[in-house]
């Protein structure tokens, strides 16, 4: 692995392409190094994975109003949608549109926390739709995903969005854009453009995951895995992007991240400086290797607690029930406080008629619940009538989080034995009494208690689609999916699974397609 510092610089420095971190981005796309085999089992699982959750969520109203917008745009030979038969084909980047919306409707798949937050597997369905277009096989496919995986999640090990309320799907626009460009074979130049169309187009505000969350959040990135399939059609037929993207004066360092701090400070907006991590020429692609995945259908900063939340809810019981509590309090990191937590400060997180996306991100609402039912179901427990229970309302507001530095160094630390995603929980009784547990990593965490293998992922597939898919369409998919490296470019077209005739309800209301 190689760290390449990256800082603003002057237009007048003229900064060399092959010093950019964009084309350094697109020599890892271009680089044919094969794909080992315990990514690419990795990359099956997720591949399952984001099909689980996209399944599920077929009915949602993102899903039936994305699926709808993609209709409007059939092609022959196109791409396929979830739940929908392989000669149902639409334009490549409106599948990656429906089929990314589907895959995060639920906030149910892969995750990878550093300097800055992360959901990978996002940069799935932009590379098979593109594959399934394009007619590449399972081989290409692989190699195709590796990229995204790779480049967003050293990215995200260096570049922090969110310290500048910028929207993580900022890192999808390039790493998206570098894996379809992998996956089609492209040249360093072409890769390189694309890149910095994708970053270029995709920087947003978090204002779509604060307060009053809309079902933007689901939508969001789609939107960059869609934006990035146009940004390298554009750049194949020859055109360019703004450039230096990361580097520029006027780019995105410069005025959107750390340049603008130093700038407000007084101090030179050249500095400070980004040191990203990048495998070097030959080096084998296993970022994915360093992600994990949900057990529960919640925002991954709360998986550790509710895992925590269940075997403390027992002992709450013996000690006389939740109407003897007085306060619970989450000692914990600064972003699980500050995103998810009280530290937000946003009422809506307290709102017994807020919505679903809001009370993902809620981490006082998720571990009432998971207190009080020793379970988290995707549906049920956010349903409007779990959430309105006066019983759990008053336990929920009695709850609060707060940082612990400690628990702070723990997110952030490179050590893959100590990085932590949990929390000290402290239970005060109305008789003064204590209870106190913590716990770190959840229970499906590669370091955790139940990790994560293939059955796991099989039973989270037959779990959420077991009332939906027939018995003989789920073993299909299964079978077809686990011969991944071996498919032809006709099998892959057959990877999305098909609802049952009739099952799937399609949005009506009139849009401008």
């Amino acid at each position: 692995m190689e760290i390449h510092d990256v800082r603003a610089h002057r237009s007048k420095d003229n900064l060399k392409r092959e010093d950019q971190l964009a084309w350094k981005i697109a020599e890892v796309a271009a680089d044919p190094v094969e794909v080992d085999a315990e990514a690419t089992d990795m990359i099956i699982n997720r591949i399952i994975d984001n099909a689980s959750v996209a399944i599920a969520s077929l009915n949602r109203g993102p899903i039936k109003s994305a699926r709808a917008m993609a209709n409007a745009h059939m092609r022959s030979g196109g791409a396929t949608l979830f739940g929908l038969p392989a000669d149902h084909a639409v334009c490549a980047e409106w599948a990656a549109w429906a089929n990314g919306t589907a895959v995060r409707e639920l906030d149910f798949h892969d995750t990878f926390l550093a300097a800055d937050y992360s959901h990978p597997g996002d940069n799935i369905p932009p590379v098979l739709a593109v594959a399934q277009q394009c007619g590449k096989d399972g081989r290409d496919l692989v190699r195709g995903i590796a990229t995204g995986y790779e480049i967003q999640v050293n990215l995200v090990k260096a570049i922090c969005l969110h310290e500048h309320k910028i929207d993580h799907i900022a890192h999808i626009g390039p790493s998206a854009s570098a894996a379809v460009g992998t996956l089609m074979g492209l040249p360093t130049e072409i890769i390189y453009q694309a890149v910095q169309q994708g970053l270029h187009t995709t920087v947003t505000t978090r204002q779509s995951r604060k307060g009053e969350i809309s079902s933007w959040k689901a939508f969001a990135p789609a939107y960059a895995g869609k934006l990035a399939i146009e940004a390298v059609d554009r750049c194949m037929r020859g055109e360019g992007a703004p450039s230096p993207i990361y580097e520029g004066e006027d780019s995105v360092i410069a005025y959107i991240l750390n340049g603008r701090t130093a700038r407000d400070k007084g101090d030179s907006p050249y500095e400070p400086t980004y040191h990203v991590p990048l495998p070097g020429k030959g080096e084998a692609k296993r970022a994915i290797l360093e992600t994990y995945t949900k057990e529960h259908s919640a925002e991954y900063q709360s998986q550790a607690l509710i895992d925590l939340a269940f075997r403390m809810g027992k002992e709450i019981e013996k000690r006389g029930g939740f109407d003897k509590v007085k306060s619970i309090v989450l000692h914990t990191s600064h972003h699980t406080h500050y995103v998810i937590g009280t530290g937000s400060g946003d009422p809506q997180k307290m709102d017994p008629n807020a919505s679903r996306e809001t009370l993902d991100h809620s981490i006082m609402y998720i571990f009432a619940v998971a207190l009080q039912d020793g379970e988290w179901h995707h549906v049920r427990s956010y349903a409007p009538e779990r959430a309105q229970r006066p019983d759990t309302v008053k336990l929920w507001h009695k709850i609060s989080t707060t940082e612990d530095l400690e628990w702070t160094r723990r997110y952030h630390s490179q050590d893959p034995n100590e990085k932590a995603f949990g929390a000290k929980v402290v239970v005060t009784f109305e008789d003064g009494s204590e209870l106190v547990d913590e716990l770190g990593i959840a229970n499906a965490h590669p370091f955790g208690a139940r990790p994560f293998t293939r059955p796991e992922y099989i039973k989270k597939f037959k779990t959420l689609t077991e009332d939906i898919l027939d018995k003989s369409e789920s073993e299909r998919f299964l079978d077809l999916v686990q011969q991944l490296p071996d498919l032809s470019a006709d099998r892959v077209r057959q990877l999305n699974p098909v609802a049952p005739k009739g099952y799937l309800v399609e949005n009506m209301a009139k849009g401008i397609f």
